[in-house]
Formats: C-alpha cells, structure tokens, sequence
C-alpha cells in the first residue's frame, strides 16, 4: 500500500515557475514508477511525465519537454517536479502517481495522491 500527497502548487504568473512534490508512504515506493499527470477543467487526465523506480529513466509529454523535470529521492520517499517556462494553459490539477509499471498511462498506476492545483494566470 502507498500513500501519497502532493504539494507545491499555486498561483504564478507566465514564465513563472513552481515546484511540486510528492511525498509518499509505504514499504514499496522505491520499487515503484512514479508519474505525474493532470486534469484541467472540462478535459480528460493526461500524461505529463514518468521517472524509473531508479530513477534512470525518464519520460515527458511533449507539451511539457524542455520546461518540465521530473525527479524523485528513494531515501526521503519524494518525486518532485520543477515547473518551469509556465504557460497558461498549464494550468490544472496535477496529481502524482505510484506503480509497478513504467507507463504514460494513468490506468496502469495503483495510488493516487489527493492532486495540487497550478493555476498560470496570463
């Protein structure tokens, strides 16, 4: 079982940047894939970035590549992600993720943290 709980969002101006994280609880996170996704209103969960339970590897959607980084520290239990260059229309819940599966795919993530909202103002 994992638990997790996002923080770091807000309000910021375009170019602004934020850093969220997600800190988790429960034996298996660092054997697990961490991902970050969001929700804006009216639209569906989408892919926003995966890190490697090693932390090896790590994967963004294109809106975001280049802007976003994802990273995570097994020993204190925390992913992390700095926001960077934001865009209004980046703004939206943003919710991390844990599960056995390196995948873009919010269905193949077990735990759910309770989200954060971001919110870029023009």
């Amino acid at each position: 079982q994992v638990q997790l709980v996002e923080s770091g969002g807000g309000l910021v101006q375009a170019g602004g940047s934020l850093r969220l994280a997600c800190v988790a609880s429960g034996r298996t996170f660092s054997s697990a894939a961490m991902g970050w996704f969001r929700q804006a209103p009216g639209k569906e969960r989408e892919f926003v970035a995966i890190i490697h339970w090693s932390g090896g590897n790590t994967a963004y959607a294109d809106s975001v590549k280049g802007r976003f980084t994802i990273s995570r520290d097994n020993a204190k239990m925390t992913v992390w992600l700095q926001m960077n260059s934001l865009k209004p229309e980046d703004t939206a819940i943003y919710y991390c993720a844990a599960g056995p599966y390196y995948s873009t795919k919010g269905s193949r993530y077990d735990y759910w943290g309770q989200g954060t909202q971001v919110t870029v103002s023009s």
